[in-house]
């Protein structure tokens, strides 16, 4: 499990464990570029493909892309406490007719050509809007943490994928493991069956049986080599580059398997409260619909805008009869004014009830979510302690059945059982391998699971189990130790 916090080198993993630490980095991080491919030649450990999985996989990219977006947003909220300040130019050429009295005008108006360049720059600035843009900031700030939230759980997930696929590849290679074992077991058991036909203490069908036996081991290997690679595909797939078989990871058989729960149930039921993160991303949901509520009821207040605009014009109108004269001097125009909605047919209420709604659909999410959390706790903590007591019943069959093997064969050989007796001691054998390499991985599998419904998973808490010192690791089924390498002789010998 160590293994699992050693991570850091992905887009703000390691350094973003909380929401508000996530969202930041998302903001100022630089993207990253090009997906990391893997090193055929390289033996990955489990931390290092989770590395490559938070820079790989699409959907960690996806939640780094949304809490940026998340925190660019909370920029443009922040924006509305500022002034809105334009600039604009205006060029332009106008022909005008101006009515005049014929004694001052022969033809009684007077026709006026004016080309103008207005050059001006323009204020707006909301000074008092009754805590809406307030409203807006907090509401932006919490979509800011949910996404930030959001982000831990995106790479949580991703490492709990990676991690379930290394230790189903583990398994499918200690499962192929145990078949060669097998198929070693069932070559000696009919080798033995081929010395007893040649000593006359065997039938052909005992040999034929055992024979099959050895074709059926044969086909178990097989079958369990295609499993384990495709189980390779799966975790390349887990880690975002192209599916391929071609990634060599490090087994680690010499760890050592969790032992122990750390925590009680109730514990690790709180724990899971506090510091889950997608219960962190709704409770920041709630918050936001609260300010939407405040942002919505804020719209039956008025607002207080000042404006104002300075300009240069400059004109050279020319008249038909008469002459006018040129100007350019600066203009500017100011207001104060109050914007405030008195009808709206139902807008504001609508909009008030429907924020309204949405926090009470938020807190029943939240309490789904609650109760799924506890759940999920509650079947991490049951299944470990399950595959715990598994385990160790399967270490227990695995030596009953190698010892029954090669006590059953040493009397085989021996004359004291038939060949029957030893095809069943080898198929207990056979089967308490298998049982050995699954209850190992699955107790892994468990105690992955435990750290990552507790919200710990890529994170630096307590763990919620431990490795006792007396527990010892379990390394992959090996073959059973060889009976009597001589082999009695047959009544004519003797």
């Amino acid at each position: 499990m160590l293994c699992l916090r050693q991570t850091g080198a992905g887009q703000c993993s390691g350094i973003a464990s909380t929401p508000q630490a996530a969202a930041d980095c998302a903001a100022y991080a630089v993207p990253l570029g090009k997906v990391v491919p893997l090193d055929s030649t390289h033996s990955y450990s489990l931390a290092e493909l989770i590395d490559l999985a938070e820079r790989n996989n699409p959907s960690t990219r996806v939640g780094w892309e949304r809490a940026r977006q998340r925190a660019d947003e909370l920029g443009i909220a922040k924006s509305s406490y500022y002034p809105l300040l334009a600039g604009a130019a205006v060029f332009g050429d106008q022909r005008v007719i101006t009515p005049f009295p014929k004694p001052i005008a022969p033809r009684g108006y007077v026709m006026v050509e004016i080309p103008s360049v207005v050059p001006q720059v323009s204020l707006e600035y909301l000074l008092f809007d009754f805590g809406r843009r307030g409203a807006e900031v907090d509401a932006a700030t919490a979509e800011k943490l949910a996404a930030g939230a959001n982000f831990i759980q995106a790479n949580q997930t991703v490492a709990f994928r990676v991690a379930s696929a290394f230790y189903q590849l583990l398994t499918q290679q200690e499962r192929l493991a145990a078949a060669e074992a097998t198929l070693k077991t069932a070559q000696t058991t009919a080798d033995a069956a081929e010395f007893q036909l040649r000593n006359g203490r065997a039938t052909l069908p005992d040999v034929l049986n055992a024979r099959a036996e050895a074709s059926q081991a044969v086909f178990d290997r097989e079958s369990a080599d295609g499993d384990e690679k495709v189980a390779r595909v799966a975790l390349t797939e887990a880690v975002g580059v192209e599916p391929s078989p071609n990634v060599v990871i490090d087994a680690a058989n010499s760890a050592p398997l969790p032992s122990e729960l750390a925590a009680s149930i109730d514990v690790l039921i709180d724990r899971a409260i506090a510091d889950r993160p997608d219960l962190a991303a709704q409770a920041a949901q709630i918050r936001a619909t609260d300010d939407a509520i405040r942002a919505a009821r804020s719209d039956y207040w008025p607002q207080i805008v000042l404006q104002g605009s300075a300009a240069q014009t400059s004109i050279w109108p020319t008249a038909d009869y008469g002459q006018l004269g040129n100007a350019s001097q600066p203009t500017w125009a100011a207001a104060l004014s109050v914007r405030w909605k008195l009808f709206d047919g139902g807008e504001r209420k609508n909009e008030v009830a429907r924020a309204e709604s949405k926090k009470r659909e938020a807190q029943e999410t939240m309490r789904e979510k609650r109760d799924q959390a506890t759940r999920e706790v509650w079947t991490a903590y049951i299944g470990f302690r399950t595959a715990l007591r598994k385990q160790q019943a399967a270490v227990a069959l695995l030596d009953s059945a190698t010892a029954s093997y090669s006590s059953s064969l040493d009397a085989y050989r021996y004359g004291v059982k038939n060949l029957i007796d030893v095809v069943t001691a080898e198929r207990q054998l056979a089967q308490a391998r298998l049982s050995s390499v699954s209850a190992r991985s699955q107790l892994f599998l468990e105690a992955v699971n435990l750290e990552f419904v507790t919200g710990n998973l890529l994170r630096t808490g307590p763990r919620a189990t431990t490795n006792s010192p007396s527990a010892p690791a379990v390394p992959a089924p090996s073959p059973a130790p060889p009976p009597s390498s001589n082999p009695p002789q047959d009544d004519r010998q003797r």
